[in-house]
C-alpha cells in the first residue's frame, strides 16, 4: 500500500489499514467465490454470515444480551434516525439535550412529531460546554442525548440520571469508550466517523421498548420492520456492511473497548497537553476540560489568517482534514479509533515546530 497520510477528517474518516487490506481483497473476491463484495447479493448465505456475525460482534463488544437487545443495520445516515425515533416512540412528549448542531437538528425532526422540551442546552454560549443542571419531564416517553459533538468538541463521558428510556446519537464515538449499555433503549450511529464507511448506520434496540413503538409509521420507517427481517427487509448497504463488521473484529483483536478507550485517552491527553503547554498560543475551545472529545479536539489560533496558515503547513506534511467545521472555523482533530499514535505524535511535533516559528 502506498504511504498513507495523517487522516483527521471528521468523517468519513480513518479506517484500520488491516480492514482496508481485508476489504480491497472482498472487493476483487468475496469468500473465495469468484464475485465482489459489491456484486454478492444481500440473500446470499455468505452474505448473511457476514451481518449476523457483525450483529454477534456489537453485542459481545457491548456485552449486551440478544435475548433483550437487537442490532440493525440501516440506510439514511444518523439524520433519518432524527425523524425515525420520533416517528416510533414519541406519543406525547420527549426530552431532548441540546449540545451542539446534531442534536438542534433532531430536535427540529422530534417536534413534526409531538412535543419536544429541551430539558438542557448549552447554545448560550455557542456549545462550548456541557450542561450541568438538567431539569427532565416527568412524563417524558424518552430522553435523547448526543454523546460526542464533532463540530464543538464536547463529549459526554457520563450520562445524567434519567428515569425516561434513554436515546443516544453516538455517530462520533460509537465504540471510542466503554458505556454502561444497558441503560439505553436506542442507540443509533452513522458508521463514517468511528465504525466503518459512509452509507450505513447501526442501531442498537432494546427489544423491550420496541414493543411500544407505533404502528401506524411507512413500512421503512418502522425498527419493527428491519428487527422482524434482520436488516434484510430491503436490499441493505451491503459493501459498507461489511466494512463494519471488519471493524468490530478490528476491535475486538485491539482488546476491546478497554484496550481502545486507554488508547484513546493517551492520543487525546498527548494532544490536549500541547494544547496548554502554549496557551498564550493555542485556544482550546471547550469551556471546561472536563468536557473534552476524546474524539474530536477543537482549538483556535489568534487569528483565522494564522489558522490557514497552520493547515495549509501541515497539509504540506500530509496531515489532512484539519479545518475546523465551517460554521466555527478554528482547528479540528479527528483522532478516531483507527487514527494511528504516530499521525497524533506528528501533529504535536509540528504544533511545537509552529509554535516557535510563529509566536
Amino acid at each position: 500500500m502506498a504511504t498513507r497520510a495523517h487522516n483527521f477528517f471528521a468523517g468519513p474518516a480513518v479506517l484500520p489499514v488491516s480492514v482496508l487490506e481485508q476489504t480491497k481483497n472482498a472487493v476483487m473476491d468475496f469468500a473465495d467465490l469468484g464475485v465482489s463484495i459489491l456484486e454478492i447479493s444481500h440473500r446470499d448465505k455468505k452474505f448473511e454470515e457476514v451481518i449476523r456475525t457483525a450483529e454477534n460482534d456489537a453485542l459481545e463488544i457491548t456485552g449486551l444480551s440478544a435475548q433483550e437487545y437487537t442490532v440493525l443495520f440501516v440506510g439514511g445516515g444518523a439524520s433519518t434516525q432524527f425523524a425515525m425515533v420520533p416517528m416510533n416512540f414519541l406519543h406525547k412528549k420527549a426530552d431532548y439535550i441540546n449540545t451542539g448542531e446534531w442534536s438542534s437538528k433532531a430536535i427540529k425532526e422530534a417536534k413534526l412529531f409531538g412535543e419536544v422540551v429541551e430539558a438542557a442546552s448549552s447554545k448560550d454560549k455557542n456549545f462550548n460546554y456541557l450542561p450541568k443542571n438538567i431539569s427532565f419531564s416527568p412524563d417524558a416517553d424518552y430522553v435523547h442525548i448526543t454523546t460526542n459533538n464533532t463540530i464543538f468538541g464536547t463529549q459526554w463521558k457520563t450520562l445524567p440520571a434519567v428515569n425516561a428510556p434513554l436515546v443516544a446519537d453516538m455517530s462520533s464515538d460509537m465504540f471510542g469508550i466503554q458505556r454502561e449499555w444497558n441503560k439505553y433503549s436506542l442507540i443509533y450511529a452513522g458508521a463514517q466517523k468511528n465504525l466503518g464507511p459512509s452509507g450505513v448506520t447501526m442501531v442498537v434496540l432494546k427489544k423491550a421498548w420496541l414493543e411500544k413503538a407505533k404502528e401506524k409509521n411507512p413500512t421503512m420507517m418502522k425498527y419493527k420492520t428491519h428487527a422482524d427481517a434482520g436488516s434484510l427487509y430491503n436490499t441493505p448497504p451491503s459493501f459498507a456492511v461489511f466494512v463494519v463488521g471488519k471493524t468490530l473484529q478490528w476491535i475486538k483483536g485491539q482488546g476491546g473497548l478497554a484496550a481502545v478507550q486507554e488508547k484513546n485517552e493517551k492520543k487525546a491527553k498527548l494532544l490536549y497537553d500541547a494544547i496548554d503547554g502554549h496557551g498564550d498560543f493555542y485556544k482550546g475551545s471547550v469551556a471546561d476540560k472536563a468536557d473534552r472529545s476524546l474524539m474530536n479536539v477543537t482549538w483556535n489560533l489568534s487569528t483565522p489568517e494564522l489558522e490557514e496558515k497552520f493547515i495549509g503547513e501541515a497539509k504540506k506534511l500530509k496531515m489532512l482534514g484539519l479545518k475546523g467545521h465551517r460554521s466555527v472555523g478554528g482547528i479540528r482533530a479527528s483522532i478516531y479509533n483507527a487514527c494511528p499514535m504516530e499521525s497524533v505524535e506528528l501533529l504535536v511535533k509540528f504544533m511545537e515546530d509552529f509554535y516557535k516559528a510563529n509566536k
